[in-house]
């Protein structure tokens, strides 16, 4: 079965010229993967990138999106925007958005926005703590729920499912979730689902681990098959790292 290995540059780099080089790197990297391999550069390189990685290997994602198709949003960026410019896949509700104020509701209009724009989602779920009593659950299947409220199962089977948890997430993170913690949380994320759509078609969602993933600890997650892929974040701007990672399973 193919994982999803998806490489999210975050506010990196500050050139365009490094930006193309890394692009490079990861195009002639994904030519021996076994694996789906997508990029989410910012959004000012999208266009070049696109033209650079067509018809190789690699998919163009982008970190965010507007729930609008066109309008008085200044500096917004919208689904058709992303669609037009060679993006086929979007990021949404990560956890670093969330920390800037983006709200469950927010989160429901940008994954509606990119359901109807043809992009493909991928939602991102995670707790800010990790308790003994099971209280992080609760937020996760919040999240859930918040994003999915009234999407047909046909439409929702399109989104791809990140667990982030926040506390393993960013540069001062050094710490993630170990593999049965990733584990549980997929098989929780497939339960939830399966309360609203059904257990076949819950149990179907790709969810994807994401937080401080690295070269030494990527295996540990590809190996599980409740795991469908990684978002990978600081490792994916070292192209030695994300070689690693992306061809754990070569052809």
């Amino acid at each position: 079965m193919k994982k999803l290995i998806v490489g999210n540059w975050k506010m990196n780099p500050s050139t365009g010229e490094e930006a193309r080089r890394l692009a490079q790197e990861v195009k002639k990297i994904a030519t021996k993967s076994r694996d789906k391999v997508v990029i989410c550069p910012p959004t000012i390189f999208l266009r070049e990138i696109s033209g650079m990685i067509k018809k190789s290997k690699v998919a163009l994602g982008a970190q965010d999106v507007f729930w609008e198709e066109k309008g008085s949003f200044t500096g917004s960026i919208s689904p058709i925007m992303l669609k037009n410019n060679g993006v086929s896949f979007v990021i949404i509700g990560h956890s670093e958005r969330r920390t800037l104020g983006e709200s469950d509701e927010v989160v429901k209009k940008k994954l509606r926005g990119a359901l109807k724009g043809g992009l493909i989602p991928i939602l991102c779920v995670g707790e800010k703590e990790r308790d003994t009593h099971g209280y992080y659950l609760a937020t996760v299947k919040r999240q859930l729920e918040g994003a999915f409220f009234g999407i047909s199962g046909n439409v929702a089977a399109k989104v791809i499912i990140a667990y982030e948890p926040v506390w393993a997430v960013g540069n001062k993170s050094f710490s993630s979730a170990n593999p049965s913690e990733a584990l549980e949380m997929a098989i929780f994320i497939r339960k939830t689902l399966a309360d609203f759509y059904g257990s076949k078609r819950g149990s179907s969602f790709a969810v994807l681990y994401g937080g401080s993933v690295t070269k030494e600890t990527a295996s540990d997650y590809l190996v599980h098959d409740a795991v469908d892929g990684l978002l990978v974040g600081r490792e994916s701007l070292k192209a030695s790292s994300f070689s690693e990672i992306v061809n754990f399973r070569k052809k």
